[in-house]
């Protein structure tokens, strides 16, 4: 049944991923890689969210562990591709881009994980 989980996430999430960097790029371009960049940051608050829901306010079956983190957010966030995007700009010689993508990626996804570990502690 795991793995039944774990592959419905990873097909939620990743439809997710495809519709939400599709849908930022329309809108902002990609001189910067925007929607890589919401999409971490939004994975990073999610996770935070989830787990500390999961773990710390719920008794749910370990099954929603193998649907949400392992496989949607697993699936939605990009990492490998936020490195390949990283390592394309800097091949560029946009080292600025290239390093605004790593601090900004690595910053805000870190508050992102936090505040959802906030907002998942609130949930009575």
């Amino acid at each position: 049944m795991k793995y039944i989980m774990v592959g419905i996430g990873g097909f939620l999430g990743a439809i997710a991923r495809f519709w939400v960097g599709g849908y930022v790029y329309e809108r902002m371009g990609t001189k910067f890689p925007y929607g890589t960049f919401v999409i971490n940051v939004s994975g990073s608050f999610v996770i935070g969210l989830v787990m500390s829901i999961l773990t710390e306010r719920t008794h749910l079956h370990p099954n929603w562990r193998y649907l949400i983190p392992i496989g949607f957010i697993g699936a939605y966030t990009t990492f490998s591709t936020f490195e390949y995007e990283t390592l394309a700009a800097a091949r560029d010689g946009a080292w600025v881009v290239a390093l605004a993508n790593v601090v900004l990626s690595v910053a805000f996804g870190f508050v992102g994980v936090w505040l959802g570990m906030v907002a998942g502690r609130s949930v009575t």
